[in-house]
């Protein structure tokens, strides 16, 4: 396994793992039960996309990554 293919894996596992935080925040919201606070799955969320951002920065910046060169 190369190296941009492990960067983009480990990046699209980040997202699958915030939007299943995100997902749990929600059923949280529309459950409306007050017995469970959904402020550790957004935190969560927050701090793993924070994460995948600068992971992404990295890796473009050392040129593991390239970003497409025309957008249209």
């Amino acid at each position: 396994m190369t190296t941009p293919f492990i960067v983009k894996l480990v990046l699209v596992l980040l997202l699958i793992f915030i939007m299943f935080n995100l997902a749990r925040a929600l059923f949280i919201l529309v459950k409306g039960e007050n017995k469970q606070s959904m402020a550790p799955f957004l935190g969560k969320r927050v701090l793993f996309s924070a994460i995948a951002v600068i992971l992404l920065l990295l890796a473009l910046g050392f040129g593991v990554i390239a970003p497409n060169p025309r957008p249209y």
